[in-house]
């Protein structure tokens, strides 16, 4: 039986090496990306089992990333990694789809017991988070973010305006012209009551579209 399939996706490149050497004993790692977007454009393709996703990636974060691979890979495994200590975050995570959670500061053989588990349908989140994460589901469900009010095409636009990108590179990377990314852009701060790019990079890291 071949080996279970595996995907990294981390702009990090020597945290991408560390893992590649710890999984290829036991895992074929068939293919790492550095970007939201280029998963959700090669990850089909590839087809693995268990894709290992930062969650605070460039051009599109892993959460969104794994909301749309989720569509169209409902059987992948996405185990997200953070330096986020942040609940919520990890909340926002198992809605996404998450059959693992982890902090980058986790222990190795953490890693490796979140693909086992995962690979069995069963779900792992790293006891430094585990605790505030049975909390705030405690909470009940949380109330509507304005977030979500937005368009897949709008989150994107704000977390690439958020990453400091002009008009026309935002453009560049959705393949649009500037003046369709313009109008998005004032669609958006519209329906925010947003007046300042300041104001939207505040909602771009507030929200969780932008992740620290």
């Amino acid at each position: 039986m071949p080996p279970p399939r595996v995907m990294l996706a981390d702009d990090h490149t020597i945290l991408v090496e560390a893992f590649r050497k710890l999984l290829e004993p036991q895992y074929e790692v068939v293919g790492t990306v550095a970007d939201g977007r280029a998963l959700v454009e090669t990850a089909p393709e590839l087809k693995p089992d268990v894709i290992i996703v930062d969650i605070a990636m460039p051009l599109m974060n892993g959460l969104e990333a794994g909301l749309r691979l989720k569509e169209l890979m409902p059987s992948v495994k996405l185990i997200f990694l953070t330096m986020n200590e942040d609940p919520d975050l990890a909340v926002d995570a198992i809605h996404s789809g998450a059959s693992g959670y982890l902090l980058k500061s986790s222990a190795a053989s953490e890693l490796m017991q979140a693909i086992q588990l995962a690979l069995k349908g069963k779900s792992y989140v790293t006891p430094q988070i585990a605790r505030g994460l049975h909390k705030s589901f405690i909470k009940g469900p949380r109330p509507k973010t304005r977030a979500k009010s937005l368009t897949p095409r709008q989150r994107e636009v704000v977390q690439l305006l958020a990453e400091g990108k002009s008009m026309k590179e935002v453009a560049d990377v959705l393949k649009v012209t500037p003046r369709t990314v313009a109008f998005h852009k004032y669609q958006i701060m519209e329906e925010l009551s947003l007046r300042t790019t300041a104001d939207l990079i505040q909602f771009a890291i507030k929200s969780k579209i932008l992740v620290p």
